[in-house]
């Protein structure tokens, strides 16, 4: 239902543990202001709150990082970089590159927040590093990191070892002072610490440069790009653990130039367009249950990934926020969470999903489960969203081998029996619980086509009425004012920006259906 946006700033966050189709909703909210209001330029800016280049973003089939999805429509004409999130210089520039290719103006329209933080090839080697520890010299299993640097380098903000987007407007000689130092503590860590071995060292390099050169092939057949932009052997040293930082710093400072035009005060920025009425989209990586604070480690990320990161890093006072909270009909996970509701490897939904499930930014396969109403249910109690978006309906209807019924994961089972119906905040116990389902008829007819609700088959409809009120019932569970009740502003039944059915009804009467 699209009901009215009750503040001038928005968050479109995710509710699961990421890939929940966030990209797609930047343009529908875009959209919906401008019919609402009658105004072009409704929405000044859609920036970029947390995280770096290890979020994923699909917009308008821009396969997107660190710009922000605005960046997409053109008359949007702020593309913020919040203070909250890190990001390597070169990768903003073939980022805007590979934009560009696709015809949308990027590099004139990014506004970098001075404080922003800037990540480099250093936090890359750390990332890989400490991934090489766990496995070598804990024996344990792989984190399954992006190999982005993203951990190391919030680990050099909380160590205040800051280097700023601002000190691209100061001297080199100052850059150059800081980043040697990060350098120098790097490859002592690398060495000393995490104890790579000295075999293993030239590997991280080829990674690197293998997945760079792969993520950015476009830009590099057509001419945007050379090549040797994406061999980071340029920089290995001659013995192990050592770097040519001089030629690291001049190639971080070359990038930080081209981009010093674009480096802003964001604080101003989204005050003054909050000033003329105008409105600000925040978008966020990850999700509620990857907040470095609220998951479960290892398998969370470096940053807060939920709402209140909105005020931090766009560097205002914290005030009224419409939150809209992203999911899939159904679940998917990578890495090595707990997943409590995994469906079977051998069940024919798991095969139909698991070919269309892989990671924007790493191309991993992802985990598909059935739908956890009790994650999204904590993600509304103790996050809090106004409007709920439910992508991928389409993915459900029944096709070859899969003909059966859904299952709705509405709670928890402890070994006790005892029934849970919150997560619980304890690894181990998280481990050892077993799902409880409501189980649903599913549905053949493709739904693929449908724009309205009433459209939708009678079992998809019934579907989506439980998954309200199952992560209702979660979000509600104790208390006596049973007041949390989303708005299910969006259904995608498809990856294109018109597949997407905006005429829900009310909770109220969606929950009649039941």
């Amino acid at each position: 239902m699209l009901t009215k946006f009750t503040s001038q700033l928005i968050a479109d966050t995710g509710i699961s543990t990421g890939d929940e189709g966030k990209g797609r909703v930047i343009l529908e909210i875009v959209n919906e202001l401008r019919e609402s209001t009658g105004r072009e330029d409704a929405v000044a800016a859609v920036m970029k709150v947390n995280g770096g280049s290890n979020s994923g973003h699909t917009v308008a089939g821009l396969k997107l990082n660190l710009l922000p999805g605005g960046v997409a429509d053109p008359h949007v004409p702020y593309l913020p970089i919040g203070s909250g999130v890190v990001a390597d210089p070169r990768k903003f520039l073939w980022e805007c590159a590979y934009a560009e290719l696709h015809g949308h103006v990027a590099l004139k329209r990014l506004a970098i927040d001075e404080r922003c933080l800037v990540s480099d090839l250093s936090h890359r080697l750390l990332d890989l590093a400490w991934e090489d520890y766990r496995i070598h010299a804990l024996g344990g299993d792989p984190r399954g990191s992006t190999g982005r640097g993203i951990t190391p380098a919030y680990l050099d903000e909380v160590g205040q070892f800051q280097v700023y987007y601002a000190d691209f407007l100061g001297s080199k000689d100052h850059f150059a002072e800081k980043l040697r130092g990060r350098v120098d503590r790097a490859m002592r860590v690398i060495e000393h610490v995490c104890q790579v071995g000295p075999d293993r060292w030239p590997r991280f390099f080829e990674t690197l440069s293998g997945a760079e050169a792969r993520a950015n092939a476009e830009i590099i057949e057509e001419g945007k790009v050379g090549a040797e932009e994406f061999d980071f052997g340029q920089f290995a040293g001659e013995a192990p653990f050592t770097l040519k930082t001089d030629a690291l710093i001049d190639a971080y400072w070359a990038a930080g130039q081209k981009l010093a035009a674009q480096i802003f005060d964001v604080r101003e920025l989204v005050l003054r367009e909050q000033d003329k009425g105008n409105y600000i989209i925040g978008e966020f990586g990850q999700a509620y249950w990857l907040d470095k604070r609220h998951g479960f480690p290892p398998n969370v990320t470096a940053s807060h990934t939920f709402t209140p990161e909105f005020f931090q890093s766009a560097g205002i006072p914290a005030q009224p926020i419409h939150n809209i909270g992203c999911c899939k009909a159904y679940d998917t996970k990578v890495g090595t969470h707990t997943f409590i509701s995994e469906i079977d490897l051998d069940h024919p939904l798991s095969t139909k999903l698991r070919k269309i499930e892989f990671g924007a930014t790493t191309g991993r396969q992802r985990m598909v489960g059935w739908y956890d109403a009790v994650e999204k249910g904590d993600a509304l109690r103790y996050g809090g969203y106004q409007d709920l978006v439910l992508n991928k309906l389409d993915a459900l209807s029944h096709s070859g081998d899969w003909q059966g019924d859904l299952q709705i994961c509405t709670a928890y089972e402890d070994k006790q029996g005892n029934v849970i119906h919150h997560v619980p905040r304890n690894a181990k116990m998280h481990k050892s619980l077993k799902p409880v389902y409501k189980m649903l008829p599913g549905w053949s007819e493709d739904i693929s086509n449908v724009r309205s609700f009433e459209d939708l088959p009678d079992n998809a409809r019934t579907y989506v009425a439980w998954l309200m009120q199952s992560l209702i019932e979660v979000a509600n569970q104790g208390d006596q004012h049973k007041d949390r009740l989303p708005n299910l502003r969006y259904i995608g039944v498809g990856p294109d920006p018109s597949q997407i059915i905006k005429d829900v009804p009310a909770t109220n009467e969606l929950l009649k259906l039941i």
